[in-house]
């Protein structure tokens, strides 16, 4: 009898052992992943003048835009697309004028570019003499029409009499200018926005479209 008494305070030592203890919770911020780092937002592209609209005037839509997007770009170059003016004078075909001119040139006066703002030569520029169509040599600005519109594109109020060609865009919002005599695009024309010039007109103006011939240089 004492041997099984012993056995059974054994089994009952046993049964009333400590319960386990549950590890302790890992706290709810532990278990959720954090996020991946947002990419940083790509920079905008410069917008051209084609992108970005002058004072008080609307964009062209993006179908017309990506109408001149299949010719080569260049740095400084946008492309975009305009009217069609009627030929002039000097007519050439797109392989000679490839010949005769830079790819910028090529690009802005022939496909219809646009220089992105402030980065003309002529934007800032006031030296007195005449602006003639690079292209073609053809006078089309007299220096004294030039003025600061700050519009990031050198600023004439009007060209000499007959060397401008005036063709409303095909969606009515702007009107281009092209060379009178070789039909090389210029840039476009704004009117009534109020600048204190005689004609209250601005003649937006790429600088690779132009060439400057000094007053002392003039025939």
């Amino acid at each position: 009898m004492g041997v099984q008494r012993l056995l059974r305070l054994r089994m009952a030592s046993h049964s009333c052992s400590r319960p386990a203890v549950a590890p302790a919770a890992r706290p709810l911020s532990s278990l959720l992943v954090a996020p991946p780092p947002a990419a940083a937002a790509p920079r905008p592209a410069p917008l051209s003048c084609a992108a970005r609209p002058c004072r008080g005037h609307a964009a062209p839509e993006p179908a017309r835009q990506r109408a001149a997007a299949a010719g080569r770009r260049f740095p400084g170059v946008a492309a975009m697309s305009s009217s069609t003016p009627p030929p002039g004078p000097v007519q050439k075909s797109e392989e000679e004028w490839q010949a005769i001119l830079s790819p910028e040139q090529f690009q802005i006066l022939r496909l219809k570019g646009t220089e992105y703002p402030g980065t003309g030569e002529y934007d800032k520029f006031f030296g007195e003499g005449i602006y003639e169509c690079a292209g073609c040599g053809t006078p089309l600005y007299k220096s004294s029409t030039k003025f600061n519109s700050g519009c990031g594109w050198p600023a004439f109020y009007e060209g000499l009499p007959g060397a401008i060609r005036q063709t409303p865009d095909p969606d009515g919002r702007r009107i281009e200018i092209t060379c009178a005599a070789c039909g090389g695009h210029l840039g476009h024309i704004f009117k009534g926005e109020g600048f204190k010039t005689p004609t209250n007109e601005r003649h937006c103006v790429n600088s690779i479209s132009l060439k400057f011939i000094p007053a002392s240089e003039e025939a």
